[in-house]
């Protein structure tokens, strides 16, 4: 049996690439189910256009803050285990740089002290 932060990463994983499948609808396919929506629904192609339409929209902003969502859970997570960003681990480094940079002008031998 898998572990569950694995499960939960696979599930995660297969919602995230539901929803792109969702928000990533052409133009194409919305004609294709505007049309058979109109011949099942008895609506007006138009109105069943409008309809999708509307709603990819909708799904298109939901799955922008389900990623800022998940964004900020996964950084929660990584500040309760005490892991850095990559953001915060760039800086250190060039801090760290510049310090062996200081360092090693002071140490030449013609540095008057």
């Amino acid at each position: 049996m898998a572990e569950p932060d694995r499960q939960d990463r696979d599930v995660v994983e297969r919602l995230a690439l539901a929803v792109l499948g969702i928000v990533a609808l052409t133009a194409e396919r919305i004609d294709e189910l505007a049309g058979e929506l109109s011949d099942r629904g008895g609506m007006r192609r138009d109105e069943a256009r409008q309809l999708i339409e509307d709603a990819a929209v909708r799904w298109r902003g939901d799955a922008a803050r389900f990623g800022e969502r998940a964004g900020e859970t996964l950084t929660g997570v990584a500040r309760q285990l005490g892991l850095v960003t990559r953001e915060e681990m760039d800086e250190l480094e060039l801090r760290v740089a510049q310090l062996e940079h200081r360092l090693r002008l002071l140490e030449r031998p013609h540095a008057v002290q």
